[in-house]
């Protein structure tokens, strides 16, 4: 690891303040991926900006027709959060899949989106309810949120304060996972939200999508067989040790048929 100057801020304007001071400062929140490859010397930041002694940033809040959880929440605290089993059940059992005791006590949501790894879970979640991003700067749709591999639509000195998600109809997510590190080698959630329905895909491409094909179908039917004659081209999508192209592009159908019965059940 290559040294470091660290800061403990407290509150968000004080992140950006000491953010814009160097090109080359990173924001700290769980650390889970950042901290892995400054040891591996693979990330060289001059500055880290630790987020996670300001208290506006973490919290869960339940209101009318949506969830609110600030960015800084660990994504122990969402699968355990009883109002947010209750609201949308689908993100809790997402969050209580993500890796392992020590990921799950560590990662923040907010993290996890800003990093935005195309295994990773949350980004099927925030593009499958349609949620919206709260930076310090602006409200960006996920929808328009996810660029590419490991790239969003953050500009510089714009910090995720929060995420919002529309409580739906019903929803769930399916993920056939890595066994080692439990990213997603696939993962599909699908969701009845008061904007129609959605089909978010993580892990099967360089970074989450929307397959339209299988939104409308269900759209007609919400029912299992309404996606099971329905094959995502393998054009595109990630080939590499753990599967193929056009094993993911299977994948797909399988996990988007188990998570409609899931949402059914």
């Amino acid at each position: 690891m290559y040294s470091f100057n660290y800061n403990r801020v407290k509150s968000v304007a004080d992140a950006a303040a000491a953010l814009g001071k160097s090109e080359d400062a990173k924001l700290l929140a769980g650390g889970q991926s950042l901290v892995a490859s400054m040891k591996l010397r693979l990330s060289k930041p001059s500055d880290l900006i630790d987020l996670g002694t300001i208290a506006d940033l973490q919290g869960i809040k339940v209101d009318g027709g949506t969830v609110t959880i600030g960015a800084m929440t660990r994504h122990a605290e969402v699968a355990g959060s009883a109002e947010v089993k209750k609201a949308i059940p689908a993100l809790a059992s997402l969050a209580s899949g993500i890796g392992d005791r020590q990921v799950r006590n560590m990662g923040t949501i907010g993290g996890s989106v800003a990093n935005n790894d195309p295994a990773a879970d949350y980004p099927a979640a925030l593009v499958g309810l349609g949620a919206t991003i709260q930076t310090n700067k602006r409200k960006i749709a996920a929808d328009d949120f996810f660029k590419g591999m490991f790239e969003t639509a953050l500009q510089a000195g714009e910090i995720i304060t929060s995420v919002s998600f529309p409580v739906p109809k019903r929803a769930a997510y399916m993920k056939f996972k890595n066994p080692a590190s439990r990213f997603a080698i696939v993962g599909v959630l699908v969701a009845e939200t008061p904007s129609g329905v959605r089909v978010a895909v993580t892990g099967a491409g360089p970074g989450v999508f929307r397959v339209a094909e299988m939104e409308k179908a269900l759209a007609a039917k919400f029912a299992p067989e309404s996606v099971a004659g329905i094959k995502v081209p393998e054009k595109g999508l990630n080939t590499d040790i753990h599967a193929k192209a056009d094993y993911r592009a299977h994948l797909v159908t399988v996990m988007a048929k188990r998570a409609v019965a899931a949402a059914l059940a």
